[in-house]
């Protein structure tokens, strides 16, 4: 799967810079499925291409379809989606060039806010029910000169037909953010079969990544259909927020009230006795963690919306409490979440915009610090880097993490071996992954660190969410 992008212009060598890839060296990032690289087949000064090439382990996808199809017994081992553009190649956009598709670049922001003459290419993509009409009526609204051409099922034997594949070239003057964006919303959207769960989140995502085009596009409700799998709730949250963009983010958390938590397997439950919501479950289990630490100054470490902040600051014994994360929308949101609080409370809680994986002097000092399902949202790659900033620099006397137990997994209806619970997950470890990796990071900082189950649970898989606790060791203070 390949995705190529082309900067004419003076100086087109930046292209690097932007999308923060050198442009004299391979780079391959690890994914949920497979891997990605960034090459560059072309760097002079008035033309340079940077590639995606995405490669999906067909092994991994053949056991996640076990079993789905008993009529087309080859399907999971033969089939497209390594080859064609669909969904996989829009979540590697957002891990592989995250800081570019957000607008951001170091050295070259002056650059990152220009419209420049920009091409994409994609070899390969499926655009189910629709084809060619269905790709310029995206495309060409805005903006973009649309160049397609269908693909036979085999250059050397024309006679065999076309295939349902379509070559596409896109150009026009757009920020890069902007291309990136259009591509990881509308290439999902044509492929029409996300290869994951579609929750409240994607509303969430897609009011984000569709800000300030998506509202006017004249095919904004199939777009938005498409996108959310025809999910008549999310589709209808996602159209409300489009309309009113003075807060955008409050549609995406009224669906999210909606659809706050995986289902819990029939056995986990207690008959008779009314479900709390396991989203909850695992902010109250912490708060009372930290609580029990006597802590009075708190971190939040990937705070989002702020609702464990909320929380934090409804009880008095918290004096200080410091939420951190690396989206600035996020941290909006949980700005307006705690202006409903009392002037008291509030003034007892302060947001930082910053990213977890970098050491950070203003979060020195503090008595307890919680990651709340924040390392799954990080690549393998990056996790030394946030073992060495949290407990390496910052170094609180405890810190509470959470994080999915992967061993829960089998117990969900809709479960198949290898599948994420979300799109946004990088990773999601075992019990005995999970433990393998936080005892390492006691060992290596002197900690000591003791391990729970969070929610639902059964004696074969343990509890739907698994916590470390880590104690800094006295001798160590």
């Amino acid at each position: 799967m390949l995705l190529s992008i082309t900067y004419h212009g003076p100086q087109a060598r930046d292209l690097g810079y932007l999308l923060h890839k050198h442009p004299d060296r391979l780079q391959r990032f690890s994914l949920p499925f497979g891997r990605a690289h960034v090459f560059y087949p072309e760097v002079n000064e008035t033309r340079c291409t940077a590639t995606l090439l995405l490669e999906v382990d067909p092994v991994a996808l053949s056991r996640r379809a076990e079993g789905r199809n008993p009529g087309l017994p080859l399907e999971p081992y033969v089939n497209d989606r390594p080859y064609a553009a669909n969904s996989f190649l829009s979540v590697a956009l957002g891990d592989v060039y995250g800081t570019a598709l957000a607008g951001r670049s170091r050295e070259r922001q002056d650059l990152a806010g220009t419209p420049l003459t920009l091409e994409a290419h994609l070899p390969a993509l499926r655009a189910r029910r629709g084809g060619e009409a269905l790709v310029r009526a995206l495309f060409e609204p805005l903006g973009y000169t649309v160049q397609t051409r269908r693909v036979p099922l085999e250059e050397r034997f024309p006679e065999w037909g076309e295939s349902p594949y379509l070559e596409l070239r896109l150009s026009g003057t757009r920020r890069l953010c902007e291309l990136l964006a259009h591509l990881y919303v509308l290439i999902p959207v044509l492929d029409d079969a996300k290869h994951y769960w579609v929750g409240a989140d994607e509303v969430e995502k897609l009011l984000r990544r569709g800000a300030g085009w998506l509202e006017a596009h004249p095919e904004r409700e199939r777009i938005v259909s498409r996108y959310l799998r025809y999910r008549a709730g999310l589709t209808s949250a996602a159209l409300e927020g489009l309309s009113n963009p003075e807060a955008p983010g409050e549609q995406a958390q009224a669906a999210e009230k909606q659809e706050d938590d995986l289902p819990a397997a029939p056995e986990a439950e207690d008959a008779g006795t009314a479900r709390v919501s396991l989203h909850d479950e695992r902010l109250d289990a912490v708060t009372e963690l930290l609580l029990t630490s006597g802590a009075r100054r708190v971190l939040d470490l990937g705070c989002g919306e702020g609702k464990l902040l909320r929380r934090l600051a409804a009880r008095s014994e918290f004096q200080q409490i410091v939420g951190v994360d690396l989206s600035r929308q996020a941290l909006a949101i949980a700005a307006r979440r705690l202006e409903r609080l009392s002037e008291r409370s509030r003034s007892r809680v302060r947001l930082l915009h910053g990213s977890l994986t970098y050491n950070d002097r203003r979060l020195r000092g503090f008595d307890a610090a919680a990651l709340v399902e924040v390392i799954e949202h990080l690549e393998p790659h990056r996790l030394g880097a946030l073992e060495a900033s949290v407990f390496g620099s910052a170094r609180p006397r405890r810190v509470v993490v959470t994080t999915p137990n992967a061993d829960y997994n089998v117990l969900f209806e809709n479960h198949t071996p290898g599948h994420l619970r979300h799109a946004d997950h990088r990773f999601e470890w075992t019990r005995a992954e999970f433990e393998g990796w936080a005892s390492g990071v006691a060992l290596r900082h002197g900690y000591r660190v003791a391990f729970l189950g969070l929610g639902p649970a059964t004696e074969t898989t343990g509890a739907i969410t698994q916590a470390a606790v880590f104690d800094l060791e006295e001798k160590n203070l």
